[in-house]
């Protein structure tokens, strides 16, 4: 996902409003080895971009942050600051991506199946007990999201994180013997 930034100056609150204002979003690139560059996003090129995302898939998203006469930088989004009452974007925090530096990304989990799960066909319910499982991996090992299939599963029966497909070139930062998905009584 392309998005093009331009730096900004000092990180001041009445600069932040003022950019706010005027249709863009301040935001933080921050990369290893340098100090936080504070920079600014289109606000309406951000929330056309976050659209086209699927949804739960926020967090493993590569974008490539453009500026015009710079190489562009892959990074991914950190954090994400909204206004309480609008749910206007107001902040964001990305962190630059380096192929041999390993990231903490916390990597959604997707049940499929869960129509045809004869647990829930008999009036059980699917409850999606951890949504996200963190691990560390190199950028070009993270996986978009682990799929969790649900369709055998009866009515009290539990699927742990263990279950998941985990390939080795990921390291799981959680106990994998935490329960996912279970389904209960309505």
């Amino acid at each position: 996902m392309k998005l093009s930034y331009s730096k900004r100056d000092a990180a001041r609150k009445s600069e932040s409003k003022k950019l706010r204002r005027e249709g863009s979003i301040p935001a933080v690139l921050y990369s290893r080895g340098e100090s936080a560059n504070n920079i600014v996003v289109e606000a309406n090129a951000f929330t056309a971009l976050l659209r086209k995302v699927i949804p739960g898939r926020l967090s493993t998203t590569v974008f490539t942050l453009d500026i015009e006469g710079g190489k562009p930088k892959r990074a991914i989004l950190k954090e994400i600051q909204y206004e309480p009452t609008t749910y206007d974007v107001i902040h964001l925090d990305f962190i630059e991506l380096f192929d041999d530096h390993k990231i903490n990304v916390k990597v959604p989990i997707e049940c499929v199946g869960a129509a045809e799960c004869p647990g829930v066909k008999l009036g059980g319910v699917l409850r999606q007990v951890i949504r996200s499982f963190p691990v560390s991996c190199l950028p070009k090992d993270m996986p978009e999201a682990f799929q969790m299939d649900v369709r055998t599963m009866g009515m009290r029966d539990s699927r742990r994180l263990s279950d998941l497909t985990i390939p080795e070139t990921l390291r799981p930062l959680v106990d994998l013997k935490e329960v996912a998905v279970a389904i209960v009584k309505r």
